[in-house]
């Protein structure tokens, strides 16, 4: 007889072999067929609802990695909520308006200006459609579960209706306002820009050090005396209508041979130092609230400069003394502004110079820096220039260099209701809890915000002018443009004239001859997207408002968490999100940021052509995402071997229930053995730990609970002990089926918990599956953990137990290192410990030779009667030696019963038994 053919070996044609590259989108067409998505919904559409929010990628580019994290990051959370009881629709969304569109057709060689701004916008609108197209099915490919056929997308008319609607309500609530005031502007991008659209870089820059001269001194100061100023931005000398001083601060005259000279008291030093003053001789003190009204000669324009009060004033850098130029500072604006100075911008759309420059005029802005510190040097007022490194905002599309510039803008106030924006920060359950402190700040502190562009591709701005100038913005003209732009899409505002937009017969006092403009900017995207909460959550039935979760990347407290805040607070008075969900960037294995320059990119789609998009998602799940993560393709190998692991666990799982049906086989928990019983408390505790981790977006607690689990749990110990039940065991042994059950518990607990995470690999393991008539595991209930009531009494005894084990196998290790035995059922092991640890060991119900995979188990007494050949550790010791006895042919133990049976003469007397009742016509 083949003794081998007794053996109850695994059976599945479960692959070892992902080949994931070519079997996922197999897959993906499977559930294509299927509509899962859709299933899923129909499924759970009477549970209570969970929406996340998708937050819409700017449709430009291939995928990078930073979205392969973000989008991966919600599906885990989606799919989870779906199986937890909820029902939880995704809506994905593309930002599709915008400079980086305008960018690329000029770059593939469109002329705007030989074309109609409409003409233009069209070319934009189909490049757009078709970088959706492309992203969409790149984010599909990565697994992404969602409404791909109905996404929203910001340039469809029925969302640019939506966004007018927002604008217009704001409108009406007195929130929106034309003013002139210093914003960041872009010469390269000849537009505004918002503080989401800046970025920094060092860039080095003149540090010069200006005497402005006494003219009026109000008897606190006289003629002789100057007032020295610090900037790194000499072009804007021209531009000076004030300086500024703190009045906290005490300022002081200084004698400099024969100068005198007002700074800071706080400051004299470093000043000094700065400019090479050897011997400054203090002459008095002034407070500075005494300067307010004094004026200064300017050193290069027939014209003064107004000394005022200003609580800006420090003593971090400068003289205290804060050169005021109030059309190209935020700070310099609103001090202006109180005192009356009229807004004064020195440089045009393009960053040249204006005529109000004289000499200078027609130089860009930057190149106007040494022309002007040599006309000061020329008049006697440049005391001092210097170049100095320092970081600096930049334009994040063209990586130029942006300016304070005050241009006729349109605003959205924030001061008007900031403390309800406040509040509605205080109201949202932040993860990491660090976000709340950011944004709360960001909101304090933020001036109005600057909503118009200067560009051609996005949304107007919906607001018409009467012949006398006068903004016609009131609810019935915009609620008529909101109609027109939701049949025709926006297009049509530059397509027809401001006559052909308004109402016919619509009539102004403004307009005696029926005369009017249109505005010819743009909205900022950020409102774009910062309308989704009306265009999407409060439009689509599936959806509501506010949503359950925002999630997208850290830099997102200042650009879409940021406006969706203000538009949603502004028409609603409360946040459109009840949580906010923030994760870092995405850096390379050095921890640079990913480049294309440097040549350091890792694309997702090079990722899933090598190893597969499941590699992809697990990689998101072991890694923290609320800091910046690092990514190489040695992070991914590591991550594909974990894979491997979790893979061949699964076929190991799958192949040892080949003849296990639940329905007639599965063994009660009562009636499993302690040791079964033992890991099915192991199994209940991973999924606890599991779920609490994925409740509370802690998916790298996921990761490492299923590591642990499987490794540890599952392949350390059960499947390694189980080989010996059941391979060996008759097919419907107690014992075997007992392991079975908890096998087949294990198997369906995995692949539900890891649906989330790998749902490629978990949907393809359960289309082998043959105890269930549903189609995926997508459709099925996360397992939720029980609790027995012996749990804590198995927990205390197991975990004495398993201590025993680790000293076993240790010695084990050590007589195998020394030749006394070869594998481990060569040897017999004998254990001495304490009173109650020897007791626990003398339970005869536990076949503890089993449970160390070995031929011979022995309890030996006291761990002080223990050899001194014994392996010791704390109150355990273990002696090894060759167990005594014939090997088995079948089940390869040592044992003294081998030949006991005649028939059988190879076996031990087990397997003899087992044979002759099993598998008596076996050949």
């Amino acid at each position: 007889m083949e003794y081998k053919n007794t053996l109850l070996m695994p059976k599945t044609d479960f692959p070892m072999r992902g080949n994931l590259p070519n079997n996922e989108p197999k897959m993906q067409e499977k559930w294509n067929d299927m509509d899962i998505n859709q299933m899923v919904l129909d499924r759970n559409k009477d549970k209570t609802p969970y929406i996340l929010h998708d937050g819409p990628p700017y449709a430009n580019g291939e995928l990078h990695m930073g979205h392969a994290l973000n989008k991966v990051l919600k599906d885990m959370i989606n799919r989870h909520r779906s199986m937890t009881g909820y029902f939880a629709p995704y809506v994905p969304g593309w930002d599709t308006h915008g400079l980086p569109i305008e960018h690329a057709l000029t770059k593939k060689g469109h002329d705007r200006k030989k074309m109609s701004v409409a003409e233009f916008r069209e070319l934009c609108m189909e490049y757009a459609y078709e970088q959706v197209g492309i992203q969409r099915e790149q984010f599909r490919r990565i697994g992404v579960r969602g409404d791909w056929a109905n996404p929203y997308i910001t340039l469809k008319p029925e969302f640019e209706a939506h966004q007018i609607g927002v604008f217009g309500r704001m409108a009406e609530k007195g929130y929106i306002y034309k003013g002139l005031k210093p914003v960041y502007w872009s010469p390269s991008s000849e537009s505004a820009l918002a503080e989401a659209e800046i970025e920094y870089a060092d860039v080095k820059s003149p540090s010069i050090y200006v005497a402005f001269a006494v003219e009026d001194g109000k008897n606190v100061v006289t003629q002789d005396e100057s007032f020295v100023i610090w900037t790194t931005t000499p072009w804007t000398i021209p531009a000076n209508l004030g300086i500024s001083v703190n009045p906290e601060y005490k300022y002081v005259v200084v004698k400099v041979e024969d100068k005198k000279y007002i700074v800071a008291k706080g400051l004299l030093e470093t000043v000094s130092e700065k400019l090479g003053w050897e011997n400054p001789v203090v002459d008095r003190e002034i407070n500075g609230t005494d300067l307010e009204h004094v004026t200064a000669k300017h050193p290069l324009f027939d014209r003064t400069s107004l000394v005022m009060l200003g609580d800006h004033v420090t003593l971090d850098a400068g003289t205290g003394c804060v050169h005021t130029a109030t059309g190209h500072g935020e700070d310099d604006y609103q001090i202006g502004k109180r005192y009356g100075l009229e807004v004064l911008s020195v440089v045009d759309h393009k960053g040249v110079m204006t005529e109000d420059t004289g000499e200078f005029a027609g130089l860009f802005y930057d190149k106007a820096n040494k022309p002007v510190c040599e006309k000061l040097e020329e008049v006697g007022a440049l005391l001092s220039l210097t170049f100095f490194e320092h970081s600096y905002p930049h334009d994040w599309r063209t990586k130029k260099p942006v300016i304070y510039r005050a241009t006729p803008q349109w605003f959205a106030s924030i001061e008007s209701f900031r403390e309800e924006l406040l509040q509605a920060i205080r109201d949202t359950n932040f993860t990491p809890v660090w976000g709340e402190t950011r944004l709360f700040n960001m909101i304090r502190d933020r001036g109005d915000w600057c909503i118009s562009r200067q560009r051609a591709w996005g949304v107007p701005i919906p607001v018409f002018y009467a012949e006398n100038d006068e903004p016609i913005l009131n609810p019935e003209i915009i609620s008529h443009v909101q109609g027109l732009f939701r049949e025709h899409g926006s297009n049509i505002w530059f397509q027809k004239s401001a006559k052909e937009l308004l109402p016919e017969g619509y009539t102004h006092p403004g307009s005696p001859n029926g005369e009017f403009t249109k505005e010819t900017d743009i909205m900022d995207v950020w409102f774009d997207s910062g309308s989704t909460h009306q265009g999407v959550l409060a439009e689509r039935p599936e959806l509501r408002y506010p949503a359950d979760l925002y999630l997208e990347g850290s830099d997102q407290y200042r650009g879409w968490f940021n406006s969706s805040l203000i538009t949603s607070v502004a028409i609603n008075g409360h946040a459109p999100y009840k949580g906010l969900l923030s994760h870092g960037f995405v850096l390379d294995g050095e921890g640079r940021k990913m480049s294309k320059s440097i040549g350091n990119t890792i694309l997702p789609s090079k990722v899933m052509n090598q190893y597969g998009a499941d590699i992809l998602r697990l990689w998101v799940s072991s890694v923290d995402y609320t800091a910046d993560v690092r990514m190489s393709m040695d992070v991914l190998k590591q991550v594909s071997e974990v894979y491997r692991k979790v893979r061949n666990t699964l076929k190991f799982l799958h192949g040892n229930l080949h003849d296990f049906n639940r329905k007639t086989d599965y063994v009660a928990y009562e009636d499993l053995r302690e040791v079964d019983q033992y890991m099915f408390m192991k199994l209940q505790n991973f999924i606890k730990t599991a779920h609490n981790a994925f409740e509370s977006y802690e998916f790298a607690n996921v990761y490492k609970a299923m590591n642990n689990f499987i490794s540890s749990d599952l392949s350390s110990f059960y499947l390694d002990i189980a080989k010996d039940v059941v391979y060996i065991e008759g097919h419907d042994n107690h014992d075997r089926r007992a392991m079975q059950s908890v096998i087949a518990d294990t198997l369906d607990a995995l692949l539900k918990v890891l649906s989330p995470i790998i749902p490629h690999t978990t949907d393809e393991m359960w289309s082998y599956l043959a105890d269930t008539e549903v189609p995926s595991v997508q459709l099925t209930d996360m397992p939720e953990a029980v609790e027995k009531e012996n749990f804590a009494t198995l927990e205390e005894k197991w975990s004495r137990i398993m201590d025993v084990r680790t000293v076993i196998l240790k010695g084990l290790e050590e007589a195998r290192n020394a030749k006394v035995i070869g594998k481990s059922l060569e040897a017999k092991v004998i254990v001495f410990s304490n009173e109650q640890t020897v007791a626990l060991l003398n339970d005869a119900a536990i076949n503890f030779a089993q449970l160390n995979i070995v031929s011979k188990f022995e309890v030996g007494g006291l761990v002080a009667e223990a050899p001194a050949d014994a392996l010791v550790q704390e109150d355990i010791a273990v002696v090894v030696t060759k167990a005594e006895g014939e090997k088995c042919e079948r089940c390869w133990t040592i044992s003294e019963t081998v030949g006991s049976n005649e028939t059988h003469s190879t076996l031990c007397a087990h397997c003899a038994e087992v044979v002759e009742e099993y598998y008596a016509d076996v050949e």
